[in-house]
């Protein structure tokens, strides 16, 4: 795959949800976090993985689209989240109302997966993304490797240029952590829609953007300031983004490491070790990682000039 020198990168950035307790949301780390994301470049995206949006009830997930269109305007991506048990149908009524709550804020919808929408086989994904973009002028989809949920779908390429066929459909993160799949993808995307934006969800390999690859990407949330960085000395052809680049990296395959999901504890401890956050804790259900991350993670972080 071609290497793309100079190209300005789309950057979005997944939002971690900061709590005080299991219980209890920081709603002031949040505002700044959002606000932060923004002024660095980025675009914040509210209620994916990285926020929790599976654990949240349906106010605290309208409460933080409430927050994010306040601080950024029309300029955010969340997650259309429908919550569902397996073996469940595809509900497109669900998905409509999530993504209205959506855009009557300014925002974009991400399709996010779940079991109706993943677990009936490739033609009914496509099937139900067509249904999807009858109702919306503008979506991003998403392919969600089952590491991170256990309803996660990667769906053929076949399936994926389908899903190029569809003018609603801007763009699609792509987390399977495989980078051939993505460069098929990016393959794909230049021979039959070169406007399309193929978002990297891989956390372990995030110099995709060097092959054509814009991101969404949950890592961005330790450090969007050094994220936008990197991505300024890219467009300007500067070598240092090899060595931000490696810094970043080494902070992702450490934090991503199995149990995948277990990342957005760490971010949480970096978010504290930076004093972004007042707190260390996740919600009730979300996995942990040892206090003997902390050493390492002020280790990468002082790499990084940050801490």
């Amino acid at each position: 795959m071609q290497l793309l020198p100079g190209r300005a990168i789309t950057g979005m950035s997944a939002i971690l949800l900061p709590h005080l307790d299991s219980a209890t949301v920081d709603w002031v780390s949040l505002d700044a976090h959002i606000a932060r994301t923004h002024e660095a470049g980025l675009t914040p995206a509210v209620n994916m993985d990285t926020g929790y949006v599976q654990l949240l009830d349906t106010d605290t997930r309208a409460q933080v689209l409430d927050r994010a269109s306040a601080i950024a305007g029309s300029d955010f991506v969340a997650g259309a989240f429908v919550a569902d048990e397996p073996k469940a149908a595809f509900d497109l009524d669900a998905y409509r109302r999530a993504a209205d709550e959506i855009t009557l804020r300014g925002g974009l919808p991400v399709i996010f997966p779940s079991h109706g929408l993943n677990n009936h086989g490739d033609a009914a994904w496509l099937d139900a993304h067509g249904q999807i973009a009858t109702h919306l002028d503008r979506f991003i989809g998403f392919e969600l490797g089952p590491m991170f949920v256990p309803y996660g779908r990667i769906v053929s390429l076949d399936t994926y240029r389908g899903l190029l066929e569809l003018p609603q459909c801007i763009g699609a993160k792509h987390s399977s952590l495989n980078r051939e799949l993505e460069w098929d993808r990016l393959a794909l995307r230049n021979e039959v829609r070169p406007d399309f934006l193929v978002l990297t969800g891989n956390d372990l390999a995030i110099d995709m953007v060097m092959y054509g690859s814009d991101y969404l990407l949950g890592l961005s949330t330790f450090a969007p300031d050094q994220f936008a960085e990197r991505d300024r000395l890219w467009a300007e052809g500067d070598p240092g983004f090899h060595q931000l680049n490696d810094i970043l990296q080494y902070l992702g395959h450490f934090t991503f490491r199995p149990p995948v999901p277990a990342y957005r504890h760490s971010a949480a401890m970096f978010l504290e070790m930076r004093g972004w956050a007042n707190s260390e804790a996740v919600p009730r259900g979300a996995p942990t990682r040892p206090d003997s991350d902390r050493e390492i993670l002020r280790d990468i972080g002082e790499r990084l000039g940050v801490l």
